[in-house]
């Protein structure tokens, strides 16, 4: 990660009028390290040793502020916990369906088919996400090495 795009997001953090705390100073700048999509509960454990007062309480809240001023994009999927993503360009997700890793691929956005869409059902629309699944190449391995050892 680019000292600079913490610098950035310290910058976004301050033009929202939001305290930079060292909670919120870790929490963004492990996020920003992060390519592994982190629960809450994943960085509150990698930040415990470093605040051992902190709570995972305050970690949601960090969470909450980051992503109302649109540093963290907070995914969703099935009845898993909430994962976050400091990356919040436009971009998609393929999840593993055993280990749950979930890995960033880019596409040419779909923009076509949003204005479709509008065209076809008269929506006007805000957003839209693509999520794929299968199995990751770890998990592959894995699966492989069980077959041959059965």
């Amino acid at each position: 990660m680019s000292e600079n795009r913490l610098q950035e997001a310290i910058n976004t953090l301050k033009a929202s009028g939001v305290r930079i705390t060292p909670q919120r100073h870790a929490v963004l700048e492990y996020l920003l390290n992060s390519m592994v999509h982190p629960t809450a509960d994943d960085i509150y454990k990698a930040l415990e040793g470093k605040f051992p007062n902190m709570s995972v309480a305050t970690v949601y809240n960090n969470l909450r502020v980051l992503r109302e001023v649109g540093l963290v994009r907070e995914l969703t999927y099935g009845d898993s916990s909430s994962r976050f993503d400091c990356n919040t360009s436009d971009h998609y997700h393929i999840i593993c369906n055993s280990c749950g890793k979930i890995v960033d691929f880019h596409y040419p956005s779909l923009d076509e088919v949003e204005a479709l869409a509008e065209q076809v059902t008269g929506f006007k629309v805000s957003h839209h996400r693509m999520e794929l699944y299968g199995e990751c190449e770890e998990c592959q391995k894995e699966a492989k090495n069980k077959q041959k050892s059965s």
